[in-house]
């Protein structure tokens, strides 16, 4: 197995990840495993910005549209699961791709997943309460103080993401960080990482005129047909938090527009915040740079 690479592709939303991907995984003429946490729900398509139809024709996508929303998913599940796919696909391949840009389950499948302390039923009831009676601020506050390393990385209105941090926190009174520093799954294939990254400006512009397409293309009115599950965890996300906040009453439609275009870009900012700490990531600023070196890198 020494001779088979997995080629990571990480960067922020709206960077060009899916289409760097299919361009590599083409040239190699091998298969790409998903790491986005969102484009994984079958339900969920114009909000999470799925690969197209043509993008899936032209190389074999894994881990798109295969779970509900309903059904309960997490980062340790899906890494055990990548990882186990990873390998039957090695049987036939000498690279893959693995693509995303949620940083959990990238982490699960490169480092591997620590194994997490039980919560007492009492202690999440109590939190529970708590951000009943004070709303995600006080949720926000709470991590802030108490683990700032973990909060300035967490998307900050995802109430599960910070009850889970706070359950932990009253069950070990470690922060995040320090449950997360079990050693790191030693690999039988080589492992090369790749981030794409572009200038800020563009970045932003990016997001905004893709957000401008999911609306015309009736993000409004997918978000509307989930209103009625907006508590369940697949749904805690930009894109559709902010549309389930419009439903709600609380602003109005050209708020809620500018609401979906800052969040994106606030988590643009998170998830290079999260990709530019791995110093052994390669960054390029374009897919033809991106070819270029990775020919040199795996001579094919």
């Amino acid at each position: 197995m020494d001779t088979k690479k997995l080629i990571v592709i990480v960067g922020p939303t709206a960077v060009g990840k899916t289409a760097a991907a299919v361009a590599v995984a083409e040239r190699l003429h091998t298969e790409i495993i998903s790491a986005d946490s969102r484009q994984i729900y079958k339900e969920l398509n114009i909000g999470t910005a799925k690969p197209t139809a043509e993008e899936l024709k032209k190389a074999v996508h894994h881990f798109i549209s295969c779970q509900s929303i309903h059904e309960e998913y997490d980062a340790g599940q899906y890494g055990r699961e990548a990882l186990q796919r990873i390998h039957e696909l090695f049987k036939k391949y000498n690279q893959l791709v693995l693509v995303g840009g949620s940083g959990l389950y990238l982490k699960a499948v490169l480092d591997g997943f620590d194994d997490l302390p039980d919560i007492e039923p009492s202690v999440r009831e109590k939190i529970q309460h708590e951000y009943q009676t004070g709303g995600i601020q006080w949720l926000q506050e709470q991590v802030k103080k108490h683990d700032p390393e973990f909060f300035a990385s967490v998307d900050t209105h995802n109430p599960h993401r910070l009850m889970r941090a706070l359950e932990l926190l009253s069950a070990t009174g470690q922060p995040m960080k320090a449950l997360r520093q079990k050693k790191k799954i030693e690999h039988s294939f080589g492992v090369i990482k790749i981030g794409l990254n572009i200038p800020r400006a563009e970045l932003y512009r990016r997001i905004d005129s893709r957000m401008d397409a999911m609306i015309a293309s009736g993000l409004f009115d997918e978000a509307r047909q989930f209103y009625p599950f907006k508590n369940l965890n697949a749904l805690q996300t930009v894109g559709y938090r902010e549309i389930f906040g419009f439903l709600d009453g609380q602003h109005d439609y050209e708020e809620t527009v500018r609401l979906l275009k800052r969040n994106s870009r606030r988590y643009a900012k998170r998830q290079l915040t999260w990709f530019l700490r791995d110093e052994e990531t390669t960054w390029f600023e374009s897919e033809h740079k991106l070819l270029e070196w990775l020919t040199v890198k795996t001579q094919f």
